[in-house]
């Protein structure tokens, strides 16, 4: 089996690129060296259904023969598809006019292209692994960055000239640094000014950029459109090692640091809270308990009147050790990441290398959620320990799975290139079946050969009757209440990593993402533990459920935030592109679930054996 495992692992690293540490690869150029001008998809943030650069209708110019670049896993489950270009880029060579080609575009395909146009679609471009970028300028904080991606056309509906107008000439600024020992130049910077020129001049055709616009697609014929581009080469003193930095702008770092307080507020507050349950009233309660004995405190206290019943195994213990050991392993997933993250593994210039790794580890891990759930499966007296295994290895990943093979054939009847090809999707199963679901199973192997984990108190066999309680305590309103202060610890950040998904914006700060995936663990843990007791108090020992949806809650919030983003912060008017931000969001709220319910059900388990096992039971 470990030959079988090797080998389709070496198989789906071939089907991947490799990744280098940032500042160990870079590139070395002579002048007069060529340098390759890579071109993706087109991409926009009103319609979330991108184009390969060379799909038919845009007409663009292309080489004799397209070359498809090697992309990793990530990059092409997120819908880069990179090809070559006619574009001629000499090392420090300088050409004041260069024709790329010329097209004709048919009436029809011409009001396609101004339809996109008009959704605001960008070009993007990677040259030496840089993306080709608009330089900005930041007012708040007086400083320039430069902005990924550049714009297909000019679209402005509040002018009366007001377009749509094709961009067919590109104005190419490429900064490099200097080895001046060895005369090598790197790449640093690169810059692009498009423009639209309906007549094109033959020596230099430099466009000003301010220069109103003449291209313009007659939707009623075909149009013969020329494309064409100048290049300058411009000596920087950036280095190699910090060409991201203009990339990787912050408009406010302050906002970080306040989602930080924010969180630490919010886990001193619950801190305080359960302080105060554990020092006046649990410690005061064991110590009572244990003086006067079981038959004096019975009328007295709640919560130990049921410790004959709280390690009763829970209704549908199924359901629940799957969710808690697929839980774990989206918390072991996720930290790992992060921590290969804020060590620098995971450089920016490899595009979707952090899905890739993430995606490796989650199907490492699975075997921790196999031992998990098959220990939580014994502890509860579960006796179908080969349905618990298959179900924890397919449960969470096929709901997934399902949702993503959904979205995926509206990506397909829209011709989008963000359609995951049927090699990937292929690799996708192989990982799953012949690495994930076997590892599963040799972790929930050793679970189950594990003698079961022993409780502090005994259960009675007549269940003890339940009382009625406060209408708070109910699942559904309990959940609705306990899930707001582990969604507020993580909203802030969530913002940015949100407009990083649907804006197309490098996300990169890290530290802060781990800080906060700290924060969230321990308020997720806190809350429960309320949870758990408040429950308990009120004699209802069916706790674990609570537990879970106490931490798992938040996931709800974070479906309701990502609703209100669409309606605030998106301006998606079209059905395909609405019903992939909504499903994706559904994804993302459905494991945020998984990950903080498994964390609170772990702290109110944790709780409920320290409590009754402090106390004295014959």
């Amino acid at each position: 089996m470990y030959l079988t495992l090797l080998t389709l692992i070496a198989f789906c690293c071939h089907l991947t690129s490799a990744f280098y540490l940032p500042g160990v690869a870079p590139k070395d150029y002579k002048k007069g060296n060529l340098v390759e001008l890579d071109v993706n998809v087109l991409t926009s943030s009103n319609n979330l259904l991108s184009y390969d650069f060379y799909y038919e209708r845009f007409h663009h110019v292309k080489p004799e023969k397209v070359d498809n670049k090697r992309e990793n896993l990530g990059s092409i489950l997120f819908g880069d598809r990179l090809h070559n270009s006619d574009f001629e880029l000499n090392m420090l060579v300088n050409d004041t006019c260069a024709t790329l080609g010329t097209v004709t575009i048919p009436a029809n395909d011409a009001k396609f292209i101004n339809d996109r146009i008009k959704e605001g679609y960008q070009q993007n471009w990677f040259v030496d692994g840089l993306p080709a970028a608009e330089e900005m300028y930041d007012t708040t904080n007086e400083q320039t960055f430069y902005q990924i991606g550049f714009s297909l056309g000019q679209y402005d509906p509040s002018k009366s000239n007001q377009g749509p107008w094709l961009n067919n000439h590109y104005d190419i600024l490429i900064k490099y640094h200097s080895d001046e020992h060895n005369e090598l130049h790197r790449v640093v910077g690169v810059l692009v000014w498009p423009s639209s020129v309906a007549e094109t001049k033959t020596e230099n055709c430099a466009v000003d950029p301010r220069s109103a616009p003449t291209l313009k697609l007659d939707e009623t014929k075909d149009n013969k459109v020329t494309y064409t581009y100048t290049v300058r080469w411009e000596p920087s003193n950036v280095s190699w090692g910090t060409r991201w930095d203009n990339y990787l702008y912050v408009f406010d770092p302050n906002i970080h640091w306040f989602s930080i307080v924010n969180s630490i507020v919010i886990v001193l507050m619950l801190t305080g809270v359960i302080a105060m349950i554990l020092i006046r009233a649990l410690h005061k309660d064991i110590a009572r308990y244990n003086t006067y004995g079981d038959e004096d405190a019975q009328e007295d206290f709640g919560w130990k009147l049921v410790h004959a019943d709280v390690f009763r195994p829970p209704k549908n213990r199924m359901l629940l050790s799957v969710l808690v050991g697929n839980g774990v392993q989206l918390f072991c997933m996720s930290g790992v990441t992060l921590l290969f993250a804020m060590l620098g593994f995971l450089s920016p210039s490899s595009r979707g290398l952090l899905v890739t790794v993430a995606l490796m580890f989650y199907i490492c891990f699975a075997s921790v959620a196999g031992y998990v759930s098959a220990r939580l499966y014994k502890m509860n007296q579960g006796e179908f320990w080969k349905r618990n295994i298959f179900t924890t290895a397919t449960l969470v990943p096929g709901v997934v799975f399902a949702i993503f093979l959904f979205l995926n054939s509206f990506l397909i009847g829209a011709n989008s290139s963000a359609a995951v090809p049927f090699g990937t999707m292929f690799t996708l199963i192989l990982l799953w079946f012949l690495v994930s679901v076997p590892m599963c199973a040799v972790g929930a192997y050793y679970g189950f050969k594990k003698d079961a984990i022993k409780n502090p108190v005994r259960t009675n066999q007549i269940p003890r009757q339940i009382p009625p309680g406060p209408w708070y305590l109910r699942p559904i309103p309990m959940m609705l209440l306990a899930g707001i202060p582990p969604f507020t610890a993580v909203y802030i950040e969530l913002h940015f990593i949100m407009n990083s998904l649907w804006f197309g914006r490098v996300y990169y700060v890290f530290g802060f993402l781990a800080i906060v995936f700290g924060i969230l663990g321990v308020t997720c843990s806190e809350i429960a533990i309320l949870g758990v007791y408040f429950t308990l108090n009120a004699e209802d020992y069916y706790w674990s459920w609570r537990a879970f949806f106490a931490a798992g809650g938040s996931g709800f919030y974070v479906f309701l935030a990502s609703v209100i983003y669409y309606v605030r912060s998106l301006t998606l008017d079209n059905l395909p592109s609405a019903i992939l931000y909504f499903g994706w969001s559904l994804v993302m709220s459905v494991l945020f679930t998984v990950l903080t319910g498994s964390i609170g059900y772990w702290a109110g388990l944790y709780f409920v054996r320290k409590i009754f096992g402090a106390i004295k039971v014959d």
